[in-house]
Order: C-alpha cells, then sequence, then structure tokens
C-alpha cells in the first residue's frame, strides 16, 4: 500500500515507518522537524519536511503519491504548552486533522489511523483501569482537542466513508524518545542518570502512569492499518506503576550514583492512570509484550549508545 505518515521523522512514526517499510509498503513521510529528527528519517521512505497546516501541500502530496491509508501521528505534543497557548495547539491539533481528513475525501483515501490520548481525554477517573466507554471531560485544550480529532473522524465516517481507528494511547516509552520535546519521563530520567545529572520529582512520585512500550504502540498502528476496526480503542498495559518506581529500575539499570530530588507538585497533574486494553483485545487480539522493567532495559541501552 501507498501509506502516508505524518510525523514519521518522530519518536513513535519512525518505529511505524520502519515496520511499515519492512513489511514492503511504500512510505511516505510528512514532518516539519519540531520534534522530529532528520537522523530517524528511514532513507527508503519519501520525505517531505511540510507542516500539516499547509492544506495545500498536504492535499497535493497526498493526490501525487495516491496515498491509500494515512498513519496521523504528528501533533503539538505538550500538554503544559497547550494551556499556554491553546490557539497554537489548536492550529496544529485540530486544524491540522482536518486538512488530513479534507485531502483524503477528496482523493478516495481508504483508512486513517491517529493517535488520540487516554489521559488527556479521560483525566482522574474513579475506573482503573478505565475502559473507551467512561465519560470524556478533558481539562486542558490539548486533550479538548485529540477529543475533537476523534469528532471530525466520525463525521468523515459517517458523512465520506472514510474509515478511521483513534488509538487513544497511555504513557508511550521507549528508544528514540525526545527529551526536550515531549513530555517523556522515562527518557528524562534515563538521559539524566547515565549523565549524573541530579533529578527531578514533582510532588512525591506517588502520582502512577501506565507506561505501554513504543513496539507495542507501533504493533496496535500496524493492525489498525490493515484492519478492519473503526472508531476510539485504548492502547495500554492496564497497569499502573508510580513515578518512584520507574525511577529505581532506572536507577538501577544506568548504575547510576544520582539521588532524586522532589520538587513542588505541578498544578492539576493527573493523580492516577490506567487504561483498559479488552476492546482492543477482543477485537485485532492485541495485548501489550513488554514488560515495563525489559522496557525500560532496552531504553536505557538506546540512550547509552
Amino acid at each position: 500500500m501507498n501509506i502516508l505518515v505524518t510525523g514519521g521523522a518522530g519518536f513513535i512514526g519512525s518505529h511505524i515507518v520502519d515496520q511499515l517499510i519492512a513489511k514492503g509498503h511504500q512510505v511516505i513521510i510528512i514532518d516539519n522537524l519540531v520534534t522530529g529528527q532528520t537522523d530517524l528519517i528511514n532513507p527508503q521512505a519519501v520525505f517531505y519536511q511540510e507542516d500539516i497546516t499547509n492544506a495545500e501541500q498536504v492535499n497535493k502530496i497526498i493526490q501525487q503519491h495516491q496515498i491509500q491509508v494515512i498513519c496521523h501521528q504528528a501533533a503539538q505534543l505538550d500538554v503544559r504548552k497547550s494551556v499556554q497557548d491553546p490557539q497554537y495547539d489548536a492550529q496544529v491539533n485540530i486544524i491540522g486533522t482536518i486538512n488530513l481528513f479534507e485531502a483524503a475525501h477528496k482523493n478516495g483515501v481508504k483508512k486513517v489511523v491517529f493517535a488520540s490520548s487516554g489521559g488527556a481525554i479521560y483525566g482522574d477517573t474513579d475506573i482503573l483501569p478505565t475502559p473507551e466507554t467512561h465519560p470524556t471531560d478533558p481539562i486542558s485544550p490539548y486533550g479538548i482537542a485529540k477529543l475533537v480529532m476523534e469528532k471530525y473522524a466520525h463525521y468523515y465516517k459517517t458523512i465520506y466513508n472514510i474509515d478511521y481507528t483513534a488509538l487513544r494511547y497511555s504513557n508511550v516509552y521507549g528508544p528514540r524518545q525526545n527529551t526536550q520535546g515531549e513530555a517523556g519521563v522515562i527518557a528524562i530520567f534515563a538521559s539524566r542518570m547515565l549523565e549524573n545529572k541530579e533529578v527531578f520529582i514533582n510532588g512525591d512520585g506517588e502520582n502512577t502512569r501506565d507506561f505501554v512500550f513504543v513496539q507495542d504502540v507501533v504493533d496496535a498502528n500496524i493492525a489498525a492499518l490493515t484492519g478492519d476496526i473503526v472508531g476510539a480503542y485504548n492502547v495500554g498495559t492496564s497497569i499502573q506503576s508510580t513515578i518512584n518506581q520507574v525511577f529505581d529500575i532506572i536507577h538501577n539499570l544506568s548504575n547510576s550514583n544520582v539521588d532524586k530530588k522532589h520538587i513542588e507538585a505541578k498544578l492539576g497533574e493527573q493523580k492516577h492512570s490506567s487504561l483498559s486494553y479488552d476492546k482492543l483485545q477482543e477485537s485485532i487480539n492485541w495485548t501489550p509484550k513488554t514488560d515495563l522493567e525489559s522496557g525500560l532495559q532496552q531504553t536505557v541501552e538506546w540512550f547509552r549508545g
């Protein structure tokens, strides 16, 4: 198939590109390189340094390469930045996504698979692991934008019959994660400990997150791109891990001698998060294969170089 991957020079997107090419697909990448990196671009892919907010160029690329399906990973990723600049967040995450769907229906694209968000859409819940049936009441512009993307996807499915799969990620981690442009605590911990730099933890470190390894997320995307599932699906492990636990494992794996320093908790930060993946398992037999310790080991080794 001819597959467009937006954000294909980024953390998750580059892994997806590599696997699609390994499976024999023709892959075209759109990435503005704000957080993407040129050294992550697969040389067998066709690369455009372009922004999804440029509707004319997006349409031109999709038309020129006769794109059949789209894997949409490009995004403004920072929740805190979305709070500081909601207009920019909406421009990238909402308008950029609309540009893709508009070009999709004009050029006969059959399906769009895109990265949504579990934690940001659900917020703190009283049901853990949280299922897709839980109410969605996001409290950040980032979370709101992800939910709006899902609503637009439903619209384009209803009106233009473009299939879509919204993958609601939990906290994705693994090799290639950017410590600067993405809020990845594991990447930050690993890089700082290997350099014997002080590590800061917001609050008491007992907040929990559902950490899912990048290869498991890639597998979910590949299955969604080639399968017939439509709608929103959680991608997580259903396991809660505290930030302190993550620190301790990375501390051991990196043979670091630095201590953690607790600083003031961030206002409004989510306390606990865990996603149920039952729906995805029932639909396409997807389950997370990588436990936290082995995933952290692979991550630390990558940062070690």
